[in-house]
């Protein structure tokens, strides 16, 4: 199949899949006229490489592990124990990045509520209209 057919059956864009080929994670045939030729295991790739990016893995890591993920009904599973051992340190890395992001959106929520606890109307202080002088 074609790329075009490719990107239709999964819903991938063919400048997506172009992408993936530059980084090594698909190897189409390529036809003397130069059309890249992609084959029905080619399908199963791409699913695996957008599962992989959804999780937060960029694509060296991907390259490296993608030929030891194997398709278990839904979801995906390592079939190589030290490709397991570089997932678990990317978690540990992808988890150290949410305490950092977690830490810096409550940084964020102490400096605008005590913003808005500056600019709001007090409670005990008339507004300047309803002062009169008499």
């Amino acid at each position: 199949m074609f790329i075009g057919e490719l990107a239709r059956r999964t819903g991938v864009s063919t400048r997506s899949l172009r992408y993936y080929e530059e980084q090594g994670l698909l190897h189409p045939q390529r036809r003397t006229s130069g059309y890249r030729e992609f084959d029905e295991p080619d399908v199963a790739a791409v699913r695996r490489i957008r599962i992989l990016l959804a999780a937060g893995l960029n694509t060296d890591l991907i390259r490296e592990v993608l030929p030891c993920m194997a398709e278990e009904g839904a979801i995906l599973a390592p079939t190589c124990e030290e490709m397991a051992q570089d997932l678990r340190d990317e978690r540990e890395r992808m988890g150290r990045s949410i305490e950092q992001l977690q830490s810096a959106h409550a940084m964020l929520s102490s400096i605008i509520h005590a913003g808005e606890a500056m600019t709001a109307p007090r409670a005990n202080k008339p507004p300047i209209a309803a002062l009169s002088v008499n």
